[in-house]
């Protein structure tokens, strides 16, 4: 008998629009023959399942909806919402309640990868190099020559709790400080300023590919802007090369350390993390664990290289998300 699967997309933040362009990729390519699977939107203020350009509401006390009569229960759900809920831990805790499997890491390895300040303490102890860096919260006092003498210029100003570039900007003059902060405080109340660091840039995917650690092909960042943002991401101003061109040691260095955080943070599913590449060295800049699955998104192109479609891709997460839930009720 197929298993009902439950591709959740949309979420509560300005990455909704990717989010949707993920979920429709991951439900056109997930394997027809083996699975049912259902298009979920998850908004503010509505949550529905869509068919057939009908929406159908979601019951919340036990993620089901009803078509023409039928109630529909899920076997796992396929998360795609990047941002908040479905990167920050929130939706997953939900499911992990209702004892739903979902493809993506444990609700606090979600929780604490996408907060970069946490992520960083956590790693930091374990040898994983980072950029310096200086934090602010909303309504602290903004003392621009403090940051900058600890951080250098240019900087990069983020908000700390959000991706595909929003809400970063990168500094080359003190004066256009306080204007960055406030565009990342648009986005977060948190917000992280970080050193630049001058290398090659670098992306990775990891995936738990057949209950094995796996690092993807690494690809290569080459912007035509002043860092890889948004339209550099989704508007066609940047190459991706994959594989990367760099050495057989930095290959070999870049592997070793994207496995080993993995690993510390006790991931699961799907990350991709960014590095830059200093004297053969890999500086992490941030992870993802909702990467992209649209066309222009990176980690299908590494999977591609690796030889793994994307419906390989898709039922494996779907698979090993089953085999987990397996194991906890053993």
């Amino acid at each position: 008998m197929k298993k009902n699967i439950a591709v959740i997309m949309g979420g509560f933040t300005s990455e909704y629009k990717i989010s949707l362009k993920s979920g429709s990729i991951v439900c056109k390519n997930i394997d027809k023959k083996i699975y049912n699977v259902y298009a979920v939107h998850i908004f503010k203020d509505k949550w529905v399942l869509v068919q057939n350009n009908k929406e159908f509401s979601i019951r919340k006390d036990n993620f089901s909806a009803k078509i023409n009569g039928e109630s529909i229960f899920f076997d796992c759900v396929f998360n795609a919402i990047h941002g908040a809920p479905g990167e920050d831990g929130q939706i997953v805790s939900y499911f992990e309640l209702l004892g739903i499997p979902h493809t993506s890491a444990p609700s606090y390895q979600m929780a604490i990868t996408y907060n970069k300040r946490d992520c960083l303490s956590i790693i930091k102890p374990y040898g994983i190099k980072t950029a310096t860096s200086y934090y602010l919260n909303l309504g602290d006092t903004i003392n621009q020559n403090e940051i900058v003498n600890k951080v250098g210029l240019p900087c990069f100003v983020k908000a700390n709790k959000a991706g595909s570039s929003f809400g970063i900007s990168k500094v080359f003059k003190i004066e256009e400080l306080n204007k960055a902060i406030e565009f990342a405080f648009k986005e977060d109340d948190e917000i992280i300023i970080e050193s630049f660091l001058d290398g090659t840039e670098v992306s990775v995917g990891v995936i738990n590919y057949k209950n094995k650690t796996t690092v993807l092909p690494i690809t290569e960042i080459i912007s035509e802007n002043n860092f890889f943002d948004y339209d550099a991401k989704y508007g066609g101003k940047s190459k991706e090369i994959t594989p990367a061109r760099i050495s057989k040691k930095e290959q070999i260095r870049v592997e070793e350390v994207a496995k080993k955080t993995y690993e510390i943070l006790k991931m699961n599913g799907f990350s991709r993390s960014e590095y830059i590449l200093i004297n053969d060295e890999p500086y992490l800049l941030e992870i993802n664990t909702v990467p992209g699955m649209t066309e222009e998104s990176i980690l299908p192109q590494q999977a591609a290289s690796a030889g793994i479609s994307l419906p390989e891709l898709f039922g494996n997460a779907i698979e090993m998300a089953l085999t987990n839930e397996q194991q906890k009720m053993k």
